[in-house]
């Protein structure tokens, strides 16, 4: 379950994505009033990841205004995905193909991964100041899950099925990486589900198979 600052038992997706090496800091940054890791990566037209690594120290969710922050360089370009070498990394079980997912349409992959997954409801309790919505400011839903940004880049949309419980589809979900939290790691996601807290807490830890889409 989550709780404050989107964190406690939340789950993410033990991916790494080589973002190349970064480069000296640029310069700084202020921190103002409604910042975020992800407005600033689009003022200063740098990348999230590169962004939040050059300031590892820093809470991305609890920026404080007068904050300094660094401001990477350029970073390469390229860009892989790749599993972590630790013994938290996912399960691989198959690298590209395709996967037929809800509603019966096709789906390209890169990744079909096993991981262990658990859920959170848009509870102010599980939520914090921040209330039922996810690090972009948007409305949680069904297909909303929580990532550590370290691990894989918010953004990054997935297929997740292979869990039993009532308040979602049967046949899986098309989910966005688009929520995060401050103990969010190691081998897990953290899926919202509607409902309220003791109805997600039936959820419990569940093994999930996550496609990678393309």
């Amino acid at each position: 379950m989550k709780k404050a600052f989107l964190a406690s038992a939340a789950i993410a997706l033990s991916l790494t994505f080589s973002a190349g090496s970064v480069h000296a800091s640029a310069g700084t940054h202020t921190v103002t009033n409604n910042d975020t890791f992800w407005t600033l990566s689009q003022q200063y037209k740098v990348p999230l990841q590169s962004l939040m690594k050059v300031n590892a120290s820093v809470d991305p969710m609890n920026l404080q205004i007068g904050m300094k922050l660094s401001i990477p360089g350029q970073t390469s370009s390229s860009q892989s995905l790749k599993a972590t070498a630790d013994s938290s990394a996912p399960v691989m079980l198959t690298k590209g193909g395709h996967v037929q997912g809800p509603g019966g349409y096709d789906y390209a992959y890169s990744e079909k991964v096993s991981v262990t997954a658990t859920a959170y409801t848009a509870a102010a309790s599980e939520n914090g100041k921040w209330g039922g919505v996810d690090y972009f400011g948007n409305k949680l839903k069904v297909g909303t899950i929580a990532v550590d940004p370290n691990m894989i880049p918010l953004g990054t949309k997935m297929y997740i099925t292979g869990y039993s419980y009532d308040g979602l589809p049967n046949v899986g979900i098309i989910a966005t990486a688009s929520d995060m939290g401050g103990s969010i790691n190691g081998n897990r996601i953290d899926i919202f589900v509607p409902g309220s807290t003791q109805q997600a807490m039936k959820f419990g830890m569940q093994k999930v198979e996550a496609y990678i889409l393309k």
